[in-house]
Order: structure tokens, then C-alpha cells, then sequence
């Protein structure tokens, strides 16, 4: 291969090309081959603090499509965790590979000698295709890992946190549009029910909603049917559902120009992350009168959580944490109505202020390879 390419003919004029637009910070290629590692981290921005994002393992078909997803991502975390009023920048980290094969101990401690390396300018977690296990490997290498079990101070799965930070965002739609908070008295076309969704599924019915369900897994979904009184619809049907509320809770961009005229709910709030496949669809939500509750400001329960863990992890500090999710979303709700802009362009100018006026007065953080999180044992 050339020098100054990387794989698939991208050069390295066009990585720094596409990181001016994105605003990126800093890009990382990770690479052990003993190990089988191939990972990119990327810090978006840390104005406001340390880079804090998940790691997600995926099987990318293309280098590409890893580089296009953690940079994406990463950028979504900045405004994440702008918008839920924390001390943190944004990051995201990417390991290429088949979760169900490929891990191995090995892989993730070369991984958490690369965050190591870092110095604490980015902050690993768990995403898609990780777990608490994971993360113990990483832990062992670095104390830059949120998500950790709790007999290492850690808060250990996110999912329910995430889940009932997303019920916040919900009351506080349901709230704006119908001038309540009565969950069980809508329906819901919940689209996963996976980690997170199965949480936020199981949050609804006990506030006897009615909730349709449907999920790749088909055993995921019998659970929900049997053991919550779910009704399971087809994968495709879901969209088609004579719902009040439709809640994406797995793959992003499912919100699109093939599933707007299907979807006949008028508020979509859940917790997968980029529902809009593009900002033009939110602009026709706001046309058509649909309030859609911004992917990042609702499922940052997770984040908020696990960033308790930086200076000594409290659950029951957790979970007053989470209802600033439901006063963000009515702020962002208003900023729209106010504003006459759609509600994914009134969360994004909520993130940009709070990101420029810390900005004025801070630098960008380089870290701090002397600083330990604080109540917690290193891993051995």
C-alpha cells in the first residue's frame, strides 16, 4: 500500500479534510496485530471536559464505514453530553470485528493500552456489541473506562439507566403536546427490544401502556409478549402501527423518506441514537406537526450515569441526575416553539451556546495521566 493512503484508497488528505468539516479534535488508528485489533477513536471536542463515549464492536464491511460511523458518533457525543450539562467532551471508539467470535482478552487490553495512551483525553464505555465483561479486560490496562463492574466502583450496565432516562424525555413530550404526563394512557410502536428497549418496554407496561414490539430477535420479542403483555408485530409493520407514540430503540435512520408517511404517531421519542436519517426529515416532522424528541437529549441517561463514576459512582445521585432529562427536553421543546425551528435544531443550538460560552473561558482539555478516578480499585 502507498504511503500516505489508508485502505480503500482514502488519503490521508481526505481524513484531514473530512476532520476540518466534522470539527474533530483527533482521530486515532489502533492497530495490534497479535491481538487482532483494528480500532479508531475519535475525540470530537473537549471544551468542556474529557472526551466520554462508548465502544461499539462491529462487523464494518469496509474500513470506511468504520471511519464514517465512529465520527458520526463522536460528534453526536459532544452534543450529548453538552445537552445533559456535563463536564465532558465528546468521543466514540470502534473495534472492527464480529462481536459474537471475535473477542478475546487479548484484544481489549490492546485496546485499553491505546485509551491509555490517551493520557485521559478520552473516556471508554460500553456500546453496541459490548458488555461489563468487556470492559473488565479494559480496566486492566487503563483507569480511562466507565461501565465497570460495581466491585470496582463502577455502575455496571447501562441499559436501565439509559431506559428511564428515556421515560424523562417521554413525560416530558407527552407534557408539551398533550399537557400531561400520563404514560399508560397512550400507545406505544416500540421498534428493539433489546438491552435498552427491553428496560424502557418493561418501564411502559408497568404504567400500563399498550405497547406493540418488534425486534430481529424473535426471542427477544416472545419475552416481551409472555412476560410483559406486549402484542409483537412484523419487522416492517411497526411503522404502520396506530400508535400515539413510535419509539426507535435499535438501528438509527429509521426515521426516513420511506417510513414518514407510514408512521402515524405524532411524537417519536426513544433511545436509539440518530433516528433521523436526515435534517430534512425533521424539518418535514415539523411540518407536520409531529414533535419529535431529540435522540440525544433522551437517551443520555446512560452517559449521565456513568460519568458519576468519574468522581466516585452513587446510584441513588443517578437517578435524581436523570430527571434533568425531562427539563432539558421541555427547555429544547421551548427554544422550538419560540424559535419556529424544528426540535433537532433547537437541541443543537442549546449544545453550540453551552459549548461556546465554556469555550471562552477554557481550553481544550489534553489530559491528565496523574489524576485517578477517585473510590475506585484498580483492576489486576
Amino acid at each position: 500500500m502507498p504511503i500516505g493512503t489508508v485502505n480503500h484508497g482514502v488519503t490521508v488528505a481526505m481524513i484531514f479534510e473530512t476532520i476540518e468539516k466534522t470539527g474533530h479534535e483527533e482521530v486515532v488508528f489502533c492497530h495490534n496485530k497479535d491481538a487482532g485489533l483494528k480500532a479508531i477513536i475519535a475525540i470530537h471536542n473537549t471544551v468542556l471536559g474529557p472526551a466520554l463515549g462508548g465502544l461499539r464492536m462491529w462487523p464494518y464491511k469496509t474500513e470506511q464505514e468504520a471511519v464514517n460511523d465512529v465520527l458520526r458518533l463522536s460528534r453526536g457525543m459532544t452534543f450529548k453530553n453538552a445537552v445533559a450539562g456535563l463536564n465532558l467532551g465528546g468521543g466514540k471508539a470502534v473495534i472492527i470485528g464480529d462481536p459474537s467470535k471475535d473477542k478475546s482478552e487479548a484484544l481489549f487490553r490492546a485496546f485499553g493500552r491505546f485509551v491509555n495512551s490517551l493520557n485521559g483525553r478520552y473516556i471508554t464505555a460500553e456500546d453496541v456489541g459490548i458488555d461489563v465483561n468487556d470492559m473488565e479486560y479494559v480496566f486492566r490496562e487503563t483507569e480511562y473506562v466507565t461501565g465497570v463492574h460495581q466491585v470496582h466502583g463502577g455502575s455496571g450496565d447501562p441499559s436501565p439507566f439509559t431506559a428511564y432516562g428515556t421515560l424523562q424525555g417521554l413525560m416530558a413530550a407527552l407534557q408539551f403536546r398533550h399537557g400531561n404526563e400520563d404514560v399508560g394512557k397512550y400507545s406505544y410502536a416500540v421498534q428493539g427490544c433489546g438491552h435498552v428497549g427491553g428496560e424502557y418496554i418493561k418501564l411502559l407496561r408497568e404504567q400500563g401502556a399498550k405497547v406493540f414490539v418488534t425486534d430481529i430477535n424473535k426471542d427477544a420479542v416472545q419475552r416481551c409478549v409472555d412476560e410483559l403483555g406486549c402484542e409483537a408485530v412484523g419487522l416492517d409493520d411497526i411503522y404502520d402501527v396506530d400508535a400515539d407514540v413510535y419509539s426507535p430503540c435499535a438501528l438509527g435512520g429509521t426515521v426516513n423518506e420511506q417510513t414518514i408517511n407510514r408512521i402515524k404517531a405524532k411524537i417519536i421519542c426513544g433511545p436509539a441514537n440518530n433516528q433521523l436519517a436526515t435534517d430534512e426529515i425533521g424539518d418535514e416532522l415539523q411540518r407536520r406537526g409531529v414533535l419529535y424528541a431529540p435522540d440525544y437529549a433522551v437517551n443520555a441517561g446512560g452517559v449521565m450515569n456513568v460519568s458519576l463514576e468519574i468522581d466516585g459512582y452513587n446510584r441513588e445521585r443517578a437517578m435524581r441526575m436523570m430527571r434533568t432529562i425531562y427539563y432539558n427536553l421541555g427547555r429544547i421543546f421551548e427554544i422550538s416553539k419560540s424559535q419556529g425551528v424544528p426540535t433537532y435544531l433547537a437541541a443543537d443550538r442549546m449544545a453550540e451556546e453551552r459549548i461556546a460560552a465554556i469555550g471562552k473561558i477554557k481550553l481544550p482539555h489534553m489530559g491528565n495521566g496523574g489524576t485517578r478516578f477517585q473510590g475506585r480499585m484498580r483492576g489486576q
